[in-house]
C-alpha cells in the first residue's frame, strides 16, 4: 500500500469531530497568541471560575502527599472513602432528617464532567431524550455519539423569560414519549434556575411518569435568587428526592465549578444504586476511572464546614462581578433577556449594536482582536447529528460572557469591549 493510499484510508476511517463552543473559542484565541494565564488576554469565554484564594474561603490546596499505594489504579467507581464523603455531603446539606439517605453505593466518581455525562448516556437504552434549547454546548456531541438515544429538542421561549412550567414538562413527556430529560440547573448559558417547589414538582412528575431526570448541577453553588424553600444559596434536586433508590433522579456535580478546582477533574454521579451499577460498567470501558491521589485528597473538601465556607465566599466574591457585568453590558447597548438566577454567565443580545458586530460570530472575531474571548450564542443551539434543517440559529445575535475570572480581568475585558463597540 502506498503512503497516499494509507492517508486516504485514515481519512475514511476517522470522521472530523467538531470542537465544543468553549474549546473552539479558546483554540481560535490560541492561534492569535492566547495562553492560559497570559496577562495580555481577558478570558470571558471559558467556563472556569477564578481558582485562587478568596476572602473567607478555606485555604487552597498547594501540595499533595501521596501514599505509595495510591500509585495503583483507583476503582472505576472511585475510592470508597470519597464516595462515602459525597453521600454524606448530600445527606447533611440537603437530606437532614429524611428517612431515605444516600450511601456510597449511590455514588460514582468520574474524571471530569464530560466523563460523568458520557458514562450516564452510554448506559441508556433505546430512548427518547428531551433536552432544552439553549443549553450546555457539549451536549451536542454527547447526544450524537450514542445512536440508541434519540435526542428531542425542547424550545424555551425568550419572550417568556425561558420559563418552563411543570405542566409543560408533563405535556412534553407524555406527548413525545420522553424516557429521559437532560438539563443543566442552573442553566448554562442563561442562568435560569429551577428550585424550591417548582423543582419538587418536576421530580414528582418524573416519578409519576417514570421518566428519568438527569440534572447537571455543576453551578449549583452559584445561585443568586434562591427559592424560599431552599436553605441557603446551594440548590440540589437531592433535597426533593423521596426514595434515593427508587426516584428516577440522576445528579452530576464535582470539584470543577462549585469547589473551584477544575484542574483536578473530579466529578461524581449521584443516583439510585441500579443506575450507579450501570454507570460503573460503562466507565470500565470508556475511561477506566480517575486519579487515586486526587480522589483521596478530595475527601477533605467534602467536609460540611469546608463546603459552606467555600460557598459563602463564592457568593461574596461573585455577586459584585455579576452586578458589574449586567450593568456594563447594558451601558454598552447589549440587552439581557433574563438576569441570571445562577452560574457566572450573562447571555446577552447584540441586536442593538452596530451592524458589523451585531452577529455573535462577528462580535467574537472582533473581540479576539482586542484580546478578549467570549463564546458565540450559536454553540448553545445544540443540534445533535445536525438533524435539524440548516438555517440561521435564533441565537446568532447572542454571546455568552463569563464573570468567572478575577474582578480586575472582568473589568479590563469589559473596558476593551466597550472601546470596540464605540469604535464600530
Amino acid at each position: 500500500m502506498t503512503s497516499a493510499e494509507t492517508k486516504l484510508g485514515t481519512r475514511q476511517a476517522f470522521r472530523p469531530v467538531p470542537r465544543t463552543g468553549v474549546i473552539y473559542a479558546t483554540s481560535e484565541a490560541t492561534a492569535l497568541g492566547y495562553r492560559t494565564g497570559h496577562s495580555d488576554w481577558c478570558n470571558l469565554g471559558q467556563g472556569q471560575p477564578e481558582s485562587g484564594p478568596l476572602p473567607g474561603a478555606p485555604p487552597r490546596f498547594t501540595e499533595l502527599s501521596i501514599d505509595p499505594a495510591d500509585h495503583e489504579y483507583a476503582p472505576v467507581s472511585g475510592l470508597y472513602e470519597l464516595r462515602e464523603s459525597v453521600a454524606a455531603f448530600y445527606n447533611r446539606i440537603y437530606r437532614r432528617g429524611l428517612p431515605s439517605q444516600y450511601t456510597a453505593e449511590n455514588v460514582s466518581i468520574s474524571s471530569g464532567g464530560r466523563a460523568a455525562l458520557t458514562r450516564a448516556v452510554a448506559s441508556l437504552g433505546q430512548v427518547n431524550l428531551g433536552h432544552f434549547l439553549p443549553d450546555y454546548t457539549a451536549y451536542e456531541e454527547l447526544l450524537d455519539i450514542f445512536r440508541l438515544v434519540s435526542p428531542i429538542p425542547i424550545l424555551l421561549s425568550r419572550e417568556q423569560g425561558y420559563e418552563f412550567s411543570p405542566d409543560e414538562l408533563k405535556r412534553e413527556i407524555l406527548g413525545r414519549g420522553l424516557s429521559v430529560i437532560l438539563l443543566s440547573n442552573p442553566c448554562n448559558p442563561m442562568g435560569k434556575l429551577i428550585s424550591g417547589g417548582e423543582l419538587a414538582d418536576w421530580i414528582a412528575i418524573c416519578r409519576q411518569l417514570d421518566s428519568t431526570l438527569m440534572l447537571d448541577e455543576f453551578y449549583s453553588h452559584y445561585v443568586w435568587n434562591p427559592s424560599p424553600e431552599d436553605d441557603g444559596s446551594m440548590v440540589s434536586a437531592a433535597r426533593y428526592v423521596e426514595d434515593v433508590d427508587r426516584d428516577p433522579v440522576v445528579i452530576f456535580d464535582g470539584l470543577t465549578k462549585n469547589w473551584r478546582y477544575p484542574g483536578w477533574r473530579i466529578t461524581w454521579t449521584v443516583a439510585p444504586r441500579q443506575v450507579i451499577e450501570a454507570v460503573e460498567s460503562a466507565g470500565s470501558f470508556l475511561d477506566g476511572g480517575g486519579s487515586k491521589p486526587l480522589q483521596r485528597a478530595a475527601v477533605q473538601l467534602l467536609k460540611p464546614d469546608w463546603v459552606t465556607a467555600e460557598a459563602a465566599a463564592i457568593r461574596r466574591a461573585f455577586e459584585p462581578k455579576r452586578e458589574l457585568m449586567l450593568r456594563r453590558v447594558r451601558d454598552m447597548g447589549m440587552t439581557v433577556d433574563r438576569e441570571p438566577d445562577g452560574t457566572f454567565y450573562a447571555f446577552v443580545s447584540l441586536a442593538e449594536l452596530p451592524e458589523s458586530i451585531s452577529d455573535g460570530m462577528a462580535f467574537f472575531r472582533a473581540a479576539l482582536q482586542q484580546q478578549v474571548i467570549c463564546v458565540p450564542g450559536v454553540f448553545f443551539d445544540i443540534n445533535p447529528g445536525r438533524r435539524r434543517a440548516s438555517r440561521l440559529s435564533r441565537f446568532h445575535q447572542r454571546v455568552r460572557l463569563s464573570f468567572g475570572p478575577p474582578l480586575e480581568e472582568v473589568k479590563l475585558g469589559l473596558d476593551r469591549l466597550q472601546a470596540m463597540i464605540e469604535s464600530s
